[in-house]
């Protein structure tokens, strides 16, 4: 779970919903509500071609290299001029996947199709709306610890930013030459964004000035860490570190100035939700089911604790040797559980990082502290994200087998993670210790909390501030402070990435909507396990489509898209 300031790195209600081509022939909505058929410029497809899935994979492939930045000396160019140039081919992509005929083939293939096409509306709205490297001073980022326990790193990225985690310390050979060449970047990298950045909002300025400082105390760090094992690269470390500071001087002298604002609004949420992400409700639908999830939460937390009343609270840890003697046993217990229950399968190489830091005193734990020191089992339910990337690295599939763009997968990865505690819960994994019962819906009711800062920070209805008084004000148990790593970190993903907030929370109830479906239609008894096991095989892609694919259900399809264009 984050526990700090953004972490980029790699450089009542009805629903809404998108008219597919795979539904409707050849023919395909653009961002700007065009439609647009035929032959591309280079007469590849024809208007009349079948959807043929090599010829998909390699219009793909081909995407995939050209949404990449042209990168001199180690610095991605995302001047104006080349996103411009960027900007013009957009069309020529999505009229050569609008040529394919998606209809009458296979639901597999389709759901390939919607990826894609996904994706390459992911890239339209980016230069359309996001701008992130214009408006958005986190986007520059240049140096991350450690890697994501999901798919790819949350929110927009910069392209080549130096993440610790991917390198062999101490560096030696390619590792020392390529952390070498990232670390004389920096300098480059960020004189070029004080350039680029003609637009910028003001609360995502206030997010990169903290990340900035965060950056410098990395690089800090890097420094003294390669002092004795590689001494030649601390000039570079210094000189990064040096232009890390006054790229967050910059910041600073500008932030008086700037008043506009960082959310999307709610029409470009729901065009962003429905036409990249493929979620099937609008903001006004989603803040009914984030409501309806907190109310929840909230009132079976108080059954729990009613429950419970007569048991002794949850005690803390009164030493780093005792918190480290409890996630070891916690991790056994949890796949133990995992296997003698038959939830799914575990492979060889799925481990659990055993390690824990400094013991933090009661007073300045922070959110996810809290509930660590009480039980690790609920955070080790989340946990699955890590088994995920595991399992993931033997997916084959050439197109599902690499994360999505744009975090589309945001619905599956976040969603599930979050089912899956209470799911556990649901399957007894708390049962010998039921005061960890309340911690379960005490996560939820704060991914709840952190959802609805997502929706109204985006509909420009609440300010940075108004959402961290209400993330403190909502959060059960006061375990939240204003100055709290977690909710700067959260926010600082919700405010690059419009609905990531809510994709912990409304990704679960697509997860239990799927369960729901699935027992239904396969009229027999229900195995969690054949259930999980299935889902898992069409990979880490939103859950509209896993659900399509795994039932043939295509009300949500033939929903996506029809509302309203922005």
């Amino acid at each position: 779970m984050p526990i700090r300031l953004f972490r980029p790195c790699v450089f009542s209600a009805a629903i809404v919903v998108i008219l597919l081509p795979a539904l409707s022939g050849c023919r395909s909505e653009l961002p700007d509500g065009r439609t647009g058929a035929g032959n591309s410029p280079g007469g590849e497809i024809r208007s009349d071609a079948k959807l043929d899935s090599a010829a998909l994979l390699s219009l793909w492939r081909e995407f995939r290299e050209y949404q990449k930045p042209k990168v001199t000396a180690g610095v991605p160019d995302y001047t104006a001029a080349a996103m411009s140039a960027q900007k013009a081919r957009i069309r020529e992509f999505q009229d050569r996947l609008a040529a394919f005929d998606a209809a009458g083939r296979p639901i597999a293939e389709r759901v390939d199709f919607e990826i894609v096409k996904a994706e390459l509306n992911g890239l339209a709205f980016d230069h359309r709306v996001l701008r992130p490297w214009s408006r958005d001073p986190s986007f520059y980022a240049v140096i991350e610890d450690s890697g994501p326990d999901v798919p790819a790193r949350e929110g927009a990225q910069v392209f080549g930013c130096l993440c610790l985690s991917d390198y062999t310390f101490p560096l030696a050979g390619k590792d020392a030459d390529t952390v070498r060449e990232k670390l004389a970047a920096i300098p480059g990298l960020l004189a070029q964004a004080k350039t680029n950045l003609i637009e910028p909002a003001r609360d995502l300025t206030v997010i990169g000035i903290r990340q900035k400082k965060n950056e410098a105390e990395d690089l800090a760090r890097l420094a003294e860490r390669l002092s004795g094992s590689n001494p030649e690269l601390v000039p570079l470390v210094e000189t990064a570190r040096s232009a890390a500071g006054d790229f967050r001087a910059w910041l600073e002298a500008k932030l008086p100035g700037l008043n506009a604002p960082s959310g999307v609004g709610k029409a470009e949420f729901d065009w962003y939700q429905n036409r990249v992400h493929l979620v099937p409700y609008t903001w006004d639908e989603q803040v009914v089911l984030v409501e309806r999830e907190l109310e929840r939460s909230l009132s079976y937390l108080r059954l729990e604790e009613h429950r419970n009343r007569r048991l002794p609270p949850l005690p803390l840890p009164r030493s780093r040797e005792e918190q480290q003697t409890r996630l070891k046993k916690g991790i056994d217990e949890y796949f133990n559980f995992l296997k003698t229950s038959e939830i799914f399968e575990i492979l060889p190489e799925m481990t659990l990082s055993d390690r824990v830091g400094p013991l933090v005193p009661p007073e300045r734990l922070d959110f996810f502290a809290h509930v660590q020191y009480r039980d690790v089992l609920p955070l080790l339910a989340h946990s699955v994200h890590w088994l995920e990337k595991t399992r993931e690295k033997r997916n084959a599939h050439p197109l599902r087998g690499t994360p999505l763009l744009y975090n589309i997968w945001d619905s599956r990865a976040e969603g599930f993670a979050t089912a899956f505690e209470e799911m556990m819960m649901g399957a007894g994994m708390f049962d010998r210790n039921p005061r960890a019962r309340e911690l379960v819906y005490i996560l939820l009711a704060f991914r709840a909390v952190r959802a609805m800062t997502d929706l109204m920070v985006h509909a420009n209805l609440w300010t940075l501030d108004d959402a961290i008084a209400y993330a403190v004000r909502a959060t059960p148990r006061g375990w939240l402070k204003p100055d709290s790593g977690t909710i700067w970190t959260d926010l600082g993903i919700y405010l690059h990435q419009p609905g990531y907030g809510t994709s912990y929370v409304v990704g679960k109830v697509q997860i239990e909507k799927l369960a729901a479906d699935f027992s239904r239609l396969r009229g027999e008894p229900f195995v969690l396990k054949a259930f999980l096991e299935e889902m898992f095989s069409k990979g880490i892609i939103p859950q509209s489509l896993i659900r399509w694919e795994m039932t043939g259900l295509d009300d949500e399809m033939q929903k996506l898209g029809k509302g309203r264009l922005p």
